[in-house]
């Protein structure tokens, strides 16, 4: 997702987008250890997917 589709999203519904999204990053984790090679681009896109809703969870918290 992009940054404006998370901006239009409710904090419960971006706190509930985060959890899926470390859940992801921990499959993705799990997943390489064990030696499948999970495609290396989603490891960078999850990353900038939470920091997008951490961003955005704290510029509403600050409001």
């Amino acid at each position: 997702m992009d940054y404006n589709e998370y901006k239009k999203k409710s904090i419960d519904e971006l706190k509930i987008e985060l959890e899926k999204l470390l859940k992801e990053k921990f499959e993705l984790k799990m997943q390489r250890g064990s030696g499948l090679n999970p495609k290396p681009h989603l490891f960078r896109e999850n990353k900038v997917n939470i920091a997008r809703i951490k961003t955005l969870m704290n510029e509403n918290k600050n409001d």
